[in-house]
């Protein structure tokens, strides 16, 4: 299965890719626009500060780093 004998599959891209946020809804159903800010506003203390690259005015979401950071936390932030 995953990494680490989780019991669900690593749905990781194998290469990463950078989407800007309004268009994260194309690729993904989870989580929302709305969500995606909130993962944004509170970067420094969710641990998600990895995931998320500023070009100029425009935030880039890491996918390979946000599923990366998912995993870290759902094994209790090894």
């Amino acid at each position: 299965m995953g990494d680490g004998g989780s019991d669900y599959p690593d749905r990781r891209p194998k290469q990463t890719r950078y989407i800007p946020i309004p268009k994260w809804g194309e690729h993904h159903e989870w989580p929302s626009i709305g969500g995606l800010r909130h993962l944004v506003f509170f970067k420094d203390t969710n641990g998600f500060a990895t995931a998320f690259k500023k070009v100029g005015r425009i935030i880039l979401i890491d996918e390979t780093e946000f599923f990366a950071c998912i995993e870290r936390k759902n094994q209790g932030g090894k």
